[in-house]
């Protein structure tokens, strides 16, 4: 159990922080009650029929508790009850007269009570269970919340309801919850008075329904007496005159209310369950999904997600379908960091339907905001949400010109279809739940009920690619394309930057650095900002953007963790790497688990990578990739060629991607081996599947793996001293610029073709296609390995030297190199070993005594290696 669940009482309900006297401070509504004439009840009754009276009242009190979420303290003296919101406190208050209407009505007698409510701070604390047994109360309430509470009580008449200013704030805002019966309470002010022991004069409110609040002047007291305003005494008329011109100039600045609740641009906000009290089930769904379409607009406003509310709810130990009630919202909110919890409501008021949103402090659940809107009709709908959106938008501390610059209004971006928009909402709850087979039907009922949905779109495209369908996936795009002038602003620049990885790869890291820089609280947009620079080997940036997020309120951390974790293992930075793949795995296994094996390996410390390769599941066939590697990693490659064998039959019961990459890491440790022939037999295979996918002209994600793979499989041919694969591949690729278009494929084709320039004896024409590449920071692993090979042919000693080294010091890179990752890791693996043996070539000519200790170290790595199956 985490520490936020520490900070609560035997009631489920928010307390203070304990002092060091083991007291507590809060603020809370409090509501003092007292039945009038309760000795003339007795006496005019009895004692059999009172007590039998006060047991129907006890009844009365506990169910009220229950219906209004209060919490009994005190009965000595009349009740004494505390609330989380003053709104439950006015509840109770109006249902206690009732039902003390209804009790005495049938005795024949008139039951009333006088009732003061207020809002304030309280300190509570526990009495000892020897006290308790001794007559005391179990919770003890102290403060100047009491008092005034008291104070408000006593000069009630009989049948009235008194509360305190801030208290008739706070409810008047929220009354609306009640429906039709709050919108006919009558309010009143009584003006200020003047309670004894306090130094400020009160304003008194009165509230309550049409035809039962006294709505008269309360009785003064000694203790309550109503104070005389300043503008009625005499003497005071001439001042008073003489400060009018001021106080009409400057009044507006002086009294303006201060924010009721500290919110900062970029704060996070909690939406609570649209509460439907029209009885149209359709509204649930369709018009909570419209509120948040509208809000997400906000660019000062984040909105913690569906998912995320979800990982929370798991963590809390709660069902996923759990209700988001205030008292839920607001604990999620303390444990998230949002600032504020969002209760929408709906409601049929007069035949006019009402949108209706508080803004809630969660510390306190106590209202702090309340927008409504009305409009007639389900066609007016929309509107109202976009007018209550801005205006709490407007209360949170958004310019009303950056709402009017960041939003398009509702209907323009969403479906006047409610029916679509209900399909839609569910399909993103299936979607989010990972249900993805009924998230499709449901989006695909959305754009069947109206075709022009492009939200509907976008969500069908999105789980066809989670459900490896990209011919579907790409026609949703094109539909989506089509319309995206009805999208949000964010939403557009989403499926923009996601097609462009479709039509023109080039451009789609630049366009996931657009989104996320202009959204930097849209995880979708940092993540996929980081994972495109990674793919580009732009590891620094990409970790900025991975780090961007990984806070709290992200519900897919452990990825972006993992993100976080790969770009600083390829930086080098190995214990910052391992560190984050711990994050990540706390919170997800997912593939973390080889990432951080892959730590360990790259600083040499097998023994730990053996340990976590031995919490790998049997089934998990992509850890045959990292187990292979290591084995390599050790010099025992004949383990190897075992461990890849296992891995590729595992693979090939499901076929796919991941069965011809495995023929490729096959082929690379029989290459080790000495199994040269079974090698070459495995490469053939595998360009014999991929190179005619290519063909289909599949784009997007699917061709630049596939590409990658035929061009790491022509790589391995070419340590067999075979360039016809090469040659083949490349007049492949070169058929499809469209596939060239991505960094990966076009970088990968340059170090093949700059390895067949060196094989057939030109390795300056090598050095002159490879220089460039590395002087751009971006180079794939393999670059290096066929650089510092070209250096050597040419006898160009002090460069191959530094590419040795560097290939001996980036290890981490060599696990984690984006360019065919599944295929070319032990063949990365592999060579950041090997440079050792180059770098002992390369100086054999210039300084003996250094290449024998190249040698030497060479040797400690790999005692059992055959130099001749390894030489150039």
């Amino acid at each position: 159990m985490d520490d936020a669940s520490n900070a609560h009482d035997d009631t489920g309900q928010p307390q203070g922080e304990p002092g060091e006297d083991g007291h507590s401070r809060n603020l809370r509504t409090i509501l003092l009650l007292d039945i009038c004439d309760s000795t003339g009840i007795v006496e005019r009754l009895g004692d059999t029929a009172t007590a039998q009276l006060f047991r129907e009242h006890d009844r009365l009190v506990l169910r009220l508790q229950q219906a209004w979420r209060g919490r009994l303290i005190d009965r000595s003296d009349g009740l004494l009850l505390l609330f989380e919101r003053p709104m439950d406190g006015l509840g109770f208050a109006l249902d206690y007269g009732q039902g003390l209407a209804g009790i005495g009505k049938l005795r024949d007698i008139e039951l009333k009570a006088r009732a003061g409510l207020h809002v304030g701070e309280l300190l509570t604390w526990r009495n000892s269970e020897e006290s308790v047994r001794l007559g005391a109360k179990p919770l003890e309430v102290e403060g100047l919340a009491k008092p005034m509470a008291a104070r408000l009580m006593s000069i009630a008449r009989p049948g009235q309801i008194l509360m305190s200013a801030v208290a008739e704030s706070l409810t008047h805002r929220a009354v609306r919850d009640m429906g039709e019966r709050g919108l006919a309470l009558v309010w009143k002010s009584h003006g200020r008075w003047r309670f004894k022991g306090m130094p400020e004069t009160q304003e008194v409110f009165e509230v309550g329904e049409p035809g039962i609040a006294p709505l008269r002047r309360p009785i003064e007291s000694a203790k309550a007496q109503r104070a005389v305003p300043l503008w009625r005494r005499p003497t005071a008329m001439a001042a008073e005159a003489a400060l009018v011109a001021a106080i009409a100039v400057g009044g507006w600045f002086a009294t303006r209310p201060p924010p009721a609740i500290a919110f900062n641009e970029r704060d996070w906000v909690v939406v609570g369950d649209l509460r439907n009290l029209t009885g149209d089930a359709r509204l649930e769904d369709s018009l909570e999904q419209a509120f948040r379409i509208s809000l997400e607009q906000s660019r000062h406003v984040n909105v913690l997600s569906d998912l995320k509310v979800r990982d929370t709810l798991a963590r809390m130990r709660l069902a996923p379908d759990t209700v988001v009630d205030r008292d839920i919202a607001a604990q999620i909110a303390q444990r998230d960091g949002a600032r504020a919890v969002l209760l929408p409501t709906v409601s049929e008021v007069g035949g006019r339907l009402r949108m209706s949103v508080e803004v809630v402090d969660p510390a306190t659940q106590t209202t702090v905001y309340a927008h409504v809107a009305d409009g007639k009709g389900e066609a007016s709908v929309l509107a109202s949400i976009d007018e209550v959106t801005g205006a709490l938008r407007a209360d949170l501390g958004e310019a009303i010109a950056q709402i009017d610059r960041d939003s398009k209004p509702l209907p323009e971006v969403t479906t006047g279809n409610l029916d679509a928009l209900r399909a839609y909402a569910l399909g993103q709850e299936a979607y989010v739940a990972r249900d993805y087979g009924r998230a499709s039907d449901l989006y695909e009922l959305a754009t069947e009920l109206d075709p022009d949905f492009a939200s509907a779109w976008v969500g069908s495209m999105r789980v066809h690619y989670a459900r490896m369908e990209p011919e579907a996936a790409t026609r949703a795009m094109e539909a989506a394309k089509s319309r995206a002038s009805g999208l949000p602003r964010r939403e557009a620049m989403y499926l923009s930057a996601w097609a462009s990885e479709f039509d023109a790869p080039s451009e789609a890291t630049g366009k996931w650095i657009e989104l996320a820089e202009l959204y930097p609280d849209y995880f979708p947009g940092l993540s996929n900002a980081a994972m495109w620079l990674f793919r580009e080997n732009r590891f620094a940036q990409s970790l900025k953007f991975a780090h961007a997020a990984t806070v709290p309120q992200n519900p897919l951390l452990a990825l972006d963790y993992d993100s976080q974790g790969r770009a600083l293992l390829a930086l080098g930075r190995e214990a910052e790497a391992r560190s984050a793949f711990d994050e990540s795995l706390a919170r997800s296994p997912g593939s973390s688990l080889r990432r951080r094996m892959a730590v360990d390996a790259a600083s040499r410390d097998f023994e730990a990578a053996r340990s976590l390769a031995a919490r790998f599941q049997a089934k998990d066939r992509h850890s045959f990739i990292e187990r292979t590697s290591l084995l390599i990693d050790e010099g025992r490659w004949s383990e190897a060629s075992e461990m890849a064998t296992r891995g590729l039959r595992l693979a090939e019961k499901d076929g796919g991607f991941d069965a011809r990459s495995f023929l490729v890491v096959s082929a690379t440790a029989m290459w080790l081996d000495g199994q040269d022939a079974r090698a070459g037999q495995l490469v053939d295979k595998c360009l014999e599947q991929t190179l005619p996918r290519l063909e289909r002209r599949v784009l997007g994600v699917t061709s630049e793996d596939d590409a990658s793979l035929a061009l790491a499989a022509a790589l391995v041919a070419q340590r067999l001293r075979n360039g016809a694969p090469a040659r083949k591949v490349r007049e492949t690729l070169e058929a499809y610029p469209e596939v060239l278009a991505f960094s990966t494929v076009s970088n990968l084709l340059q170090v093949v073709a700059a390895e067949q320039l060196r094989l057939d004896g030109n390795p300056r024409q090598a050095v002159e296609i490879l220089a460039p590449l590395v002087q751009q920071g971006n180079e794939p692993f393999q670059a290096r390995v066929v650089l510092q090979n070209a250096y050597i042919d040419l006898g160009v000693t002090d460069e191959a030297v530094v590419h040795s080294k560097w290939l001996q010091a980036h290890r981490g890179y060599a696990y984690v190199d984006y360019a065919c990752s599944n295929c070319l890791q032990p063949l990365n693996v592999a060579d950041s070993s090997i440079a050792l043996l180059r770098e002992s070539e390369a100086l054999q000519e210039v300084d003996a005594d250094k290449a024998k200790e190249a040698l030497r170290e060479f040797k400690n790595i790999w005692p059992e290696s055959r130099v001749e199956l390894t030489s150039r």
